[in-house]
């Protein structure tokens, strides 16, 4: 008779199944039932709604949202296909979203279909699925990306609200820069007499700096006798310009938000004392602070590290093949990873206050800074020595975050994109605030985000004399949360006057 262990392994082996066919949405038709019960029992399986599933890992505690969040999507395509086959839709609004490279978790997903009564399906972690019984774009205005069906982004520019210029207006700024050529907008707004929509469409252009489309549109109509008017749909004036047709929404996005978010940081955060002219007291601080940071920023990732462990692997003493353990070892290999990237991180600080330029300095040197940081994994067998080749070449998630981070190709075009915007930013106080939330918010590496993230922060610190600043493990829930208010709300607010406590508690 097969022990439970093998009949666990037995229905791993068909959930493996289902994964390698790259399915997200388990339906009970998939699994018997006595492989759904023991999945279920063993923590491998989350019942999302009667009859639908997804696959999780045991480790994760009740109530962990991460795999949901992760799921989310795929799971909504996979669920509304099976629902309404291809009569169903996103809304214009948040078709707008994905197409602009914003792929964050929303509480309520609206789907338009002809097939429904207007109904809210609920699904974990307050989220949920509003469908409404109106009529879909027609096959020419709409696109399938990752499964998910979306308007056309002329459609979507067409029939969007005019309240969102006011609500996500990153979203419709980023839209509007990806237009390269009016003729698709142009076509369905002669033949749907859409004068009124011009005329904002028209506004919208000429506010973020769109002055050639602006004027074609609105030359276009009135030439087929439409009497238009111009309206400005957006509540402020753009944060850019965009003379010319942007290519990577992701860039855009960036951009919009660091020009939008440094008027906040600035407000919020203390005057940059100056640089300071005593570099060897001031790496000496740096210096004394090792401990306490390394105990802290560990802490926030998860491992379980004490100072004893910490000050005996900053020695050396601490002996590999003399652990206690699969923990013990791991966390010891965090920590003098930690230890040899802070050395790195204190070497390009050296480097700024010898007078060299901040953010061209950590373009160049924060490669080194990942490779120190997992180097003694690498040496210890727990990770390839490929994993240090650069940044990360798949899909990466934030443990309870609904901000989805950009996918691979994204990461290769923005991380040239924030460091100029590093290397062109002014002010110490944003380079400090926003240098950190943008590098998690893009979230280049598929570990270790978090600890080079409060690397680039500090190093940013001490290009206009800001003390170094640890993020107690104590006020993590109060860090996160900030983190998540800046990527899913876009509100830096939060975040920069915690940053801002800690600094001047110093």
């Amino acid at each position: 008779m097969a022990t439970p262990s093998e009949k666990l392994a037995e229905s791993l082996e068909v959930l493996k199944s289902l994964q390698d066919q790259k399915i997200v949405a388990i339906k009970s038709r998939d699994l018997s039932r006595t492989h759904r019960e023991r999945l279920k029992k063993n923590g491998f399986l989350l019942e999302i709604i009667k009859g639908w599933y997804i696959s999780t890992r045991p480790e994760e505690t009740a109530g962990e949202s991460t795999s949901w969040y992760a799921s989310f999507w795929e799971f909504c395509a996979s669920y509304l296909e099976s629902r309404f086959g291809t009569d169903w839709c996103l809304s214009a609004e948040q078709s707008l979203a994905l197409h602009t490279g914003n792929w964050t978790v929303p509480k309520q997903l609206l789907v338009k279909t002809r097939k429904t009564t207007n109904n809210v399906t609920k699904l974990p972690f307050e989220t949920s699925i509003l469908e409404i019984c109106v009529e879909i774009p027609d096959k020419e205005d709409t696109i399938i990306v990752h499964g998910l069906r979306l308007y056309s982004l002329p459609a979507a520019l067409i029939a969007c609200a005019p309240g969102s210029y006011q609500q996500v207006p990153t979203d419709l700024r980023t839209a509007l820069a990806m237009v390269n050529d009016p003729s698709n907008l142009l076509e369905r707004l002669l033949e749907g007499g859409h004068s009124t929509i011009a005329g904002r469409l028209a506004a919208a252009f000429r506010n973020i700096g769109r002055i050639q489309l602006a004027d074609t549109i609105v030359t276009t109509m009135k030439t087929a006798g439409y009497n238009i008017r111009e309206t400005d749909p957006f509540e402020t004036i753009t944060p850019m310009i965009f003379t010319e047709w942007v290519s990577s929404p992701y860039i855009t996005r960036i951009q919009l938000l660091w020009q939008r978010m440094r008027e906040d940081v600035l407000v919020e955060f203390p005057p940059a004392p100056g640089m300071t002219s005593d570099k060897n007291t001031y790496l000496k601080q740096i210096d004394d602070l090792y401990a306490t940071d390394a105990y802290h920023s560990l802490s926030i990732e998860g491992y379980r590290v004490s100072r004893v462990l910490i000050e005996r692997v900053k020695s050396g003493a601490w002996n590999p093949e003399n652990d206690e353990g699969d923990n013990e070892h791991h966390n010891a290999m965090a920590a003098r990873g930690y230890w040899q990237a802070f050395q790195s991180v204190k070497q390009s600080i050296e480097k700024i206050l010898d007078g060299n330029d901040p953010g061209s300095t950590i373009r160049l040197d924060h490669p080194t800074w990942y490779r120190e940081l997992f180097a003694p994994s690498v040496t210890a067998g727990i990770l390839r020595a490929g994993d240090l080749a650069g940044y990360r070449n798949g899909p990466v998630y934030i443990k309870r975050s609904m901000h989805v981070p950009p996918n691979r190709e994204a990461v290769r075009d923005l991380m040239p994109a924030f460091f100029d915007l590093l290397e062109e930013e002014t002010e110490a106080s944003v380079r400090a605030v926003l240098g950190h939330f943008v590098f998690v918010y893009i979230h280049p590496y598929i570990d270790g985000n978090g600890r080079i993230g409060r690397f680039l922060m500090n190093a940013m610190m001490a290009s206009c004399g800001y003390p170094w600043t640890i993020i107690p493990v104590e006020t993590r829930s109060t860090y996160m949360t900030a983190l998540e208010a800046a990527s899913v709300q876009q509100d830096i607010k939060i975040f920069t006057s915690y940053l801002a406590n800690l600094t001047t508690l110093r």
